[in-house]
């Protein structure tokens, strides 16, 4: 057994099935399996137990409960018997070579030659500063053309049409299908992303990475974890994109299948920045069925495509409100989301009903597409995201956009 933190597994299990199912756990929250990031200390097979020894950051893991019921289930699919698991502290040596195999991982996505791999200057670390590795490169993760990650932004031209909700109901939906999903909420002045999905915890740190938490299967990161919810923030456009660019850059995403971003309501310039990080973004405008929530969400989509993001659908939210007498009230007008697709070229996806436990569940924390997925409002979420999947990513990509 080892105690330099690669991870050896006993001389008497090399190679074996419950080893190498332990080796192959992908750890909850850091996205990998926990083999390759050095976590594993040893894995002994005895006829009642399989001991197992696990190092985690000495500060603790952000989630010990879901990795070691990760660790359990996968030791009892291999046929072994019932683990029995030590979690302890890696050392200061093997911290820095788990951060170091973190911002490896990340760079895995973004090769040398990528236009978002930007030189951090001479002897920077990862984050920007100096040490002495010398010259270390900074990636945007889902900006390169290989990028796995499918990129979708949710805008709309003004607010209070329910763009949020419809963002994260969504997100939960993708999950709900099996995908691994992330979402970052770039609505910098009005966050409201983690209160939606009830995440009340911090992300995590290891070294300069961010841990984003994870709730209904969706991994987040919002201005909201590190600004008290009753303060403003009162930024002006360079510390904007500048947030955005760490929160792209500093958090450990892992490969998620897709990547949502809550973009602010209006044209403004985090749209700007998130052409510019990721210009392999797709985009989707919410709407209302009024004729003016439609003519405010033209001068999104007029936006999108001067920046050429490919815009792919329309979501009508509010289009209805079922009353006690079954009667379907068009509270809001109607025809708004047929116009604004019909102008645009592009599908009407879906007409979402104004339903109350909608915004129950985002006011508490319990999206209705996780906690009443048969309910109607549920299953036209589902259906939206099957279509968003159906659709594939857009082949699109914008060398013009690149930073040098």
């Amino acid at each position: 057994m080892s105690s330099s933190g690669t991870g050896d597994i006993s001389a008497n299990d090399a190679g074996g099935g419950v080893a190498a199912a332990v080796e192959a756990t992908v750890d909850p929250r850091l996205f990998h399996p926990i083999g390759g990031l050095g976590m594993v200390r040893s894995v002994e097979e005895k006829r009642r137990a399989t001991n197992i020894v696990l190092a985690v950051p000495s500060g603790g893991h952000p989630d010990e409960h879901a990795l070691i019921s990760a660790v359990t289930e996968a030791v009892e699919r291999a046929g072994g018997a019932p683990a029995e698991i030590q979690l302890v502290a890696m050392t200061s040596d093997d911290e820095l070579a788990l951060q170091a195999r973190l911002h490896e991982l990340g760079r895995s996505g973004a090769p040398r030659g990528s236009p978002f791999a930007q030189e951090a200057g001479p002897g920077a670390t990862p984050d920007g500063r100096h040490g002495a590795q010398g010259p270390v490169t900074r990636h945007h993760p889902f900006s390169e053309k290989g990028s796995p990650t499918r990129v979708v932004a949710i805008g709309s031209g003004k607010g209070g049409v329910g763009k949020s909700s419809v963002t994260v109901n969504l997100a939960v939906a993708l999950a709900s299908l099996g995908h691994s999903v992330a979402l970052l909420d770039a609505d910098v002045y009005g966050f409201s992303v983690p209160s939606m999905l009830g995440i009340t915890e911090p992300p995590s740190l290891i070294g300069d990475l961010l841990l984003p938490p994870v709730a209904y299967g969706v991994r987040c990161i919002s201005m909201g974890f590190f600004v008290p919810e009753d303060q403003a923030v009162i930024w002006r456009g360079p510390m904007l994109h500048k947030a955005l660019e760490q929160f792209l850059v500093d958090v450990h995403w892992g490969t998620p299948d897709y990547l949502l971003i809550d973009l602010p309501p209006g044209t403004g310039d985090v749209a700007l920045s998130i052409a510019q990080f990721v210009p392999s973004a797709e985009l989707f405008v919410v709407t209302t069925p009024q004729p003016a929530a439609e003519r405010v969400a033209q001068r999104a989509a007029v936006l999108a495509r001067q920046l050429r993001l490919p815009l792919r659908g329309v979501i009508e939210n509010m289009s209805w409100f079922t009353g006690d007498d079954g009667h379907r009230y068009e509270l809001f007008g109607s025809g708004g989301g047929k116009t604004l697709a019909q102008s645009l070229g592009v599908a009407l996806l879906t007409q979402l009903p104004f339903v109350p436990a909608l915004r129950e569940g985002g006011d508490i924390g319990k999206p209705i597409a996780a906690v009443d997925p048969e309910s109607e409002l549920g299953a036209l979420f589902a259906a939206l995201a099957a279509k968003v999947v159906e659709l594939g990513p857009s082949r699109v990509y914008r060398s013009e956009l690149s930073v040098r």
